[in-house]
């Protein structure tokens, strides 16, 4: 009998992750779920850790990095769950997260997409579901605001976040999976812009709560994460965007250049 989720981790090298991620998960209330590990060529004994600490989980093994979305593409494609719920390795969720999930989404046949309230460590909001700037970059909603419950209602956003998304199979088999090319970032804005053009929403779920050590598996400011991110959003308005959307985006991404700059950090997904 096919299990109700299939929970899909992808990891690179995250062995010091594996334990506490692993455990969180295996203390869900909700039960009927599958784990399936997409490895992309860890050296650091990752494969080993999970198949003699948690042998119960599928893994698929990669010689080497093939990025976040072909990995989690591998991991749907091998998966037998009604619902896909994709996993950072340096996430943690709350006992109740994947019960909270399953049960709205199951309450919401039209909705395909739902998006988790993803904490930093300190308490403070990673994301609070996913906008779109109009020049085709993803924004969490309430990212480093403190968590006051300005978040606490069910509503709709636009995608959730890639780090913690939850996806409906039937969705999925419309639509296809992840975009490839993207390799990392921004794919997940691509597949929520293109279930939203085949007529599914996302509901984001106050209380399926993930905390998120954040960039742990990339670091969090590189010259290469910008270059993926830059590149890949530009391929997210290519994609998914009219001719006079993309001309009239060119301020708004001139706009957040100054931002980035005045402030000496990112304030939108990828930076």
């Amino acid at each position: 009998m096919s299990p109700a989720v299939s929970v899909i981790i992808v990891n690179w090298n995250g062995k010091y992750l594996l334990l506490d991620c692993l455990d969180s998960l295996f203390n869900q209330t909700f039960r009927d779920f599958e784990v399936i590990l997409v490895d992309n060529g860890s050296t650091d004994g990752s494969i080993r850790y999970v198949e003699e600490e948690f042998p119960m989980i599928k893994i698929i093994h990669n010689e080497k990095n093939l990025g976040f979305a072909e990995a989690n593409n591998q991991g749907i494609m091998v998966s037998r769950g009604e619902y896909i719920a994709l996993l950072n390795n340096d996430t943690r969720p709350k006992r109740n997260w994947l019960a909270e999930l399953v049960r709205v989404a199951d309450e919401n046949p039209r909705f395909g997409m739902f998006a988790s309230k993803i904490l930093l460590p300190s308490g403070k909001i990673d994301s609070a579901g996913c906008l779109l700037y109009p020049d085709g970059i993803g924004i969490c909603r309430g990212r480093w605001q403190e968590n006051r419950g300005q978040y606490d209602q069910i509503e709709t956003v636009v995608f959730p976040s890639g780090c913690a998304a939850f996806y409906r199979r039937q969705m999925l088999d419309q639509i296809g999976p992840f975009d490839e090319r993207f390799f990392m970032y921004c794919e997940d804005t691509d597949l929520g812009l293109r279930a939203r053009a085949a007529g599914w929403g996302c509901l984001y779920i106050p209380t399926a709560v993930v905390t998120h050590l954040y960039s742990q598996s990339s670091s969090a400011y590189s010259l290469k994460k910008a270059f993926y991110v830059e590149r890949n959003r530009i391929w997210v308005m290519m994609k998914n965007f009219s001719f006079a959307q993309i001309v009239s985006s060119v301020p708004y991404t001139l706009i957040r250049y100054f931002r980035i700059a005045r402030r000496g950090m990112a304030w939108s997904s990828g930076y």
